[in-house]
């Protein structure tokens, strides 16, 4: 009796609340598939269809899958990965034909929502043709597969290297079958990482009887071993009703032996069912630091659920004995750190980061070693790192901000001085207009495309770069890169009140629509418009304020913004910008700290109303759940600050604006062992 009434008073397991299908519909462009906190392994199923929303392998709205691939991405605006496809099967597969589309692949299976489940480090589905259940567990670099077939003579696994969608194209792919169990491999590919190399080590519980092997759509008789650009094998065994078969598959970006090394380190034995309680183990941890009390069931899984989200990316880049491929595209060993890529920085760096500094400190020092280490390598900091790649995505050099925060937070377990030195190499580079930012003050509209974001973002990093120069005692370089940070002064124009864009002569460029947005090209502005991005100076809101014509004039300039007709001009408008109220677009980054910026000209219960607005009308617990592109983590980050009660308008210091807590008492666990409160008493949609 004792016990049952102590387990009836304990709180529900946080993990209880994760609903990772949240974001897989409209623009969110998550997955529902099973990774752990962080891991180099998120196995998850794929619909096989290439499309901006199919950019993660899955979207809500589709009915079919054609796999189960090991690598994917989270929210982001570019689709890559999806790298290692196996699917089970219970017919025979034709391997002499081309797959052009999913169509094509007579393994495909249509499933219904209504027999699919996931929860944080599981996925399950029933897949209709072959009448399996395909269940789907992972660690860190292991994903295990768990599949009940019916009764057949022609049971089996499909394996496809030549799966590919969106940005990513195989170029070079190898099957080889070691004895009657083991499959081995590696996928090679460009796309959005120029040069990406997967290898991997699959092992099944059950024998197969029969195989074959196909380079592309040419079948290649009585061979244990196929190369070529697309390959695909197909393994066969009898099985009776109910019979279960597991598929482990160890992957490595460095070599084979790191891939089976990773395999038989993290899953030597053929416990799914215990691999999947170590999941959720790992899930309860990392979500658990964090309590809430009060609110409605709905906000509990929305809060939890962002709160996962926060926790995909960036990834463990490094194998089991620490080796890792660099940014150079050589072998490194991590020796004494955890290496991660897949820094989405230009999203990230706003709360994704400043989050973890508060939740996951253990992790903050690794990953600016990892970002050193890419420095060191790639010769600069990482702008937007996929998989050991650079590729250069999106404006600024938001690394330095988010070294910069980490060092002014009391994070200094690397070497400083290298930190600095690369932070300084980043911003006195000739490129992505620099060149013109440095001899100007500004990038002129003409010789550069996004010349407004790129020149506010620019000046915010040196501003960064300045703190830990003075933090240093550094006083030409604190001097030199605060003149700098005062660089979004030369691109405001006080006569209609936005920053705009200016010729390389110093005329403003016209004619001028502040609602006009164009997709990264022939523009001023990144994925938005004038409205969204004239607030863009967090290191020097007061500044900001008086350039706007004081407190009174800056507020009613918030007002306009939000209350103003949601409509955009212009010809290539940007898919990016959602979520909207009036024209603040909470669907991308950009607008993420403007809400909180009425608390800086004296009116917070403004930031309270409109931030509670933003929290209730465009997060909730379905598919459609999130208002744009999740960005590794960096939507879910905002939600998480904000329905907690404060958030980090500029996020280098640790300064944060009080916002509107969501629930009545939230207890985040610190990790020197004590805790950090927030009460809010009687908070509810009346009271904001």
């Amino acid at each position: 009796m004792l016990v049952a009434l102590v387990q009836a008073c304990s709180p529900a397991p946080v993990t209880d609340y994760v609903d990772p299908f949240i974001g897989t519909g409209a623009h969110g462009h998550t997955y529902p598939g099973a990774t752990v906190p962080f891991g180099m392994v998120q196995l998850s199923p794929d619909n096989g269809r290439s499309g901006w929303d199919w950019v993660s392998g899955y979207h809500y709205s589709d009915s079919v899958i054609v796999g189960f691939s090991h690598t994917h991405l989270s929210g982001t605006g570019i689709g890559d990965l999806g790298d290692v496809l196996f699917m089970p099967v219970t017919a025979p597969v034709e391997l002499d034909k081309r797959y052009g589309d999913r169509d094509d692949r007579d393994f495909r299976s249509v499933f219904n929502h209504a027999r699919e489940t996931a929860a944080p480090g599981y996925y399950s589905v029933f897949l209709d043709d072959p009448r399996v259940q395909a269940e789907l567990t992972a660690t860190t670099r292991v994903g295990v597969h768990r599949y009940t077939y019916p009764a057949s003579t022609t049971s089996g696994i499909v394996l496809d290297l030549g799966y590919a969608v969106n940005w990513d194209t195989p170029t070079e792919t190898l099957i080889e079958v070691e004895g009657d169990s083991v499959i081995l491999g590696h996928r090679a590919s460009r796309g959005w990482a120029a040069d990406q190399r997967v290898y991997f080590v699959a092992q099944l519980s059950k024998p197969f009887t029969r195989f074959s092997l196909a380079d592309d759509s040419v079948e290649v008789k009585d061979a244990r071993r196929v190369k070529g650009a697309a390959t695909k094998g197909y393994f066969t065994f009898s099985t009776i009703d109910g019979e279960v078969v597991v598929l482990k598959v160890g992957i490595s970006y460095v070599d084979l032996e790191g891939a089976r090394r990773n395999l038989e380190t993290e899953v030597p034995a053929w416990d799914f069912d215990g691999v999947r309680e170590e999941a959720r183990a790992a899930w309860e941890h990392a979500l658990g630091n964090v309590r809430v009390k009060g609110g409605s069931e709905s906000q509990r899984r929305t809060f939890y659920t962002a709160l996962y989200h926060t926790k995909l990316a960036p990834i463990r880049f490094e194998d089991v004995d620490g080796r890792y491929r660099g940014g150079d595209g050589n072998v490194h060993v991590a020796a004494d750190f955890e290496h991660y890529s897949i820094f989405s920085l230009w999203d990230t760096f706003r709360a994704a980061h400043p989050l973890y500094t508060i939740l996951e400190p253990q992790r903050v020092n690794d990953m600016v070693k990892s970002m050193l280490a890419f420095s060191r390598e790639y010769g600069l900091l990482p702008v937007w790192s996929l998989v050991g790649n650079e590729t250069n995505t999106m404006t600024g050099y938001h690394a330095i901000p988010v070294i910069a925060d980490a060092y002014l937070k009391g994070f200094r377990d690397y070497d400083v001085s290298e930190a600095f030195d690369a932070m300084v190499r980043s911003a006195e580079q000739t490129h992505r207009g620099l060149e013109y930012y440095r001899r100007l003050g500004y990038i002129p509209s003409e010789l550069e495309s996004e010349s407004v974001t790129k020149t506010l973002e620019y000046a915010f990093d040196d501003w960064a770069i300045a703190e830990v120069a003075s933090a240093l005692g550094d006083g030409p370089a604190y001097r030199a890169f605060a003149h700098r940070a005062e660089s979004y002064r030369r691109v405001f124009d006080a006569e209609t009140d936005f920053m705009r864009g200016r010729t390389a002569g110093g005329d403003w460029v016209e004619p001028f629509d502040p609602l006009r947005s164009s997709h990264r090209v022939n523009t001023d502005y990144t994925e938005g418009n004038a409205w969204q991005h004239s607030w863009f100076v967090p290191h020097d809101v007061d500044a900001l304020i008086r350039l706007m014509g004081g407190d009174d004039a800056f507020i009613a300039k918030l007002d306009s913004l939000f209350s103003a007709d949601t409509a955009l001009t212009g010809d290539e408008i940007s898919p990016d910008i959602s979520g909207f109220i009036g024209q603040y677009a909470h669907g991308n980054e950009p607008s993420h700290h403007i809400a909180y910026l009425y608390s800086f000209a004296g009116a917070p219960w403004k930031t309270q109303d409109i931030v509670r607005r933003i929290v209730t009308q465009l997060y909730d617990d379905t598919p459609n759940g999130l208002a744009g592109n999740e960005d590794c983590g960096q939507m879910s980050a905002w939600y998480v600050f904000s329905a907690i009660g404060f958030y980090p308008v500029n996020p280098v210091g640790g300064v944060y604006v009080i916002g509107s807590p969501l629930f009545e008492e939230v207890t985040i666990e610190l990790a020197d062992g004590n805790e950090f409160t927030i009460r809010a008493r009687g908070t509810s949609s009346e009271r904001r």
